[in-house]
Formats: C-alpha cells, structure tokens, sequence
C-alpha cells in the first residue's frame, strides 16, 4: 500500500497540486466574502428593527436547516437561470458555498458580540462616549476575543466543505482524487494522499489560529 502511494503521488503530483491550489482559490474567496456578508447578517440581525431581524431568522434557519448539497445543486440548477447574465458553475457553486457559510459565521460574530458585558457598554456611555468610539473601543476588542476560537474552527470547516465542488467536477482535492483514480484505478491509495493533504492543510491552519490566539492572550 506504502509504495503503490508513493509510486501514485510521483507519478500524478501535478494532478494533486493543482486540486490544492484550487481548494486554497475556493476557500479563500468563502472565507473573504462569507466573513463580510456573515458580518452584515448579523448585524442586522442585533439591529432592532423587525424586519430585519425576520428576514435574519429567516435566513439563518434555512440555511441551516438544509443540507448544504442540496443548495449547491439548487444554486447551480437556479442562479443561471434567475440572473441576466452568464453564470459558470464555478461561479454558481462559489456563491453557494458562500452563502451557506455565511449563515454560521453571523450566528458566530452575533454571539460574540453579546457575549460582552452590557455593565462595560453602560459605564462607558456613561462617561460620555459614542456608540460608535464604544463599540470600536470597548465591544470589539473583546468581541475579537470571543469569537475567534469558533470563528477559527469555522474556516477550517469551510475548507473541508469545499471538498463538495467536486460532485460538479470543479478543479479540487476531491476532483483530482476523482481523476487519479479513474486513470489508474488505485481508489484507496489516491484516497489516502488527498486525505494526507486535507490533514496537513488543517493541521497547519489550527497551529497557525492557536499561535495567533496565545498572542491575543498575552496581549491582555
């Protein structure tokens, strides 16, 4: 098994480094557009106005309430259709991916946000600030700190979940698993190196959030 991976890895290398390059493409887009949308989402959501505050619930509830295959072929069978313009399926399952993320991040950063002691917001009001110098002041610097841990755990989560793509052949990890084996018919080893790779790509990540956690903490 040893040498059939190795020989499978020296052989199709180039495949595998390409579906890396595009996982990395695919979940740095999600993470950059669902960190912004997941941002606004849940601002609205703490806003107070009802309608907003409706459509978050709504929102929320049914992206989280449905698996997120289905509204991958959902956005990929609808969007190109629904819009004016020419939509690729690359597009098409980005913004889904996109979307789907969002919904989390929002339920992250709004917990976050209230996890701050209303007690500090009060006095600082008190001493004559701005909501706006004590939200950037007082609510954020500690908001950070709350949501960093699961926000973390989140994007690790995206990653993974970009792994979907490849049920609509885009370039990916799981896509060039897919190639491999059917060139060479090896399923079980070209499986394991993609799973080497997701375990390393990981790995890494939780290292580097963890490092950037301690600094926070020591900060303090």
């Amino acid at each position: 098994m040893v040498s059939t991976i190795i020989k499978l890895w020296q052989k199709y290398d180039y495949v595998y480094i390409e579906g890396l390059l595009g996982t990395l493409w695919f979940s740095a887009i999600t993470v950059f557009a669902a960190t912004l949308l997941g941002t606004l989402i849940a601002v609205m959501k703490l806003s107070k106005i009802k309608v907003l505050d409706w459509f978050t619930n709504i929102y929320i509830g049914l992206l989280r309430g449905t698996p997120i295959l289905l509204q991958l072929y959902f956005f990929w069978l609808v969007l190109p259709k629904a819009l004016p313009f020419e939509l690729s399926d690359t597009a098409s399952i980005i913004i889904a991916l996109i979307v789907n993320a969002s919904s989390y991040v929002a339920e992250v950063i709004r917990a976050g946000i209230q996890a701050v002691d209303k007690g500090q917001i009060e006095a600082a009001k008190s001493l004559g600030m701005s909501n706006k110098n004590t939200f950037r002041r007082i609510v954020l610097p500690q908001a950070i700190k709350n949501i960093l841990p699961a926000l973390g755990n989140q994007y690790i989560s995206m990653i993974k979940q970009t792994s979907l793509a490849s049920v609509f052949f885009l370039q990916e990890l799981m896509t060039s698993y897919k190639t491999v084996q059917s060139a060479t018919f090896q399923a079980v080893p070209s499986l394991v190196i993609v799973g080497i790779i997701y375990l390393l790509l990981t790995s890494v990540l939780t290292k580097g959030l963890t490092l950037f956690e301690r600094r926070l903490q020591a900060n303090e």
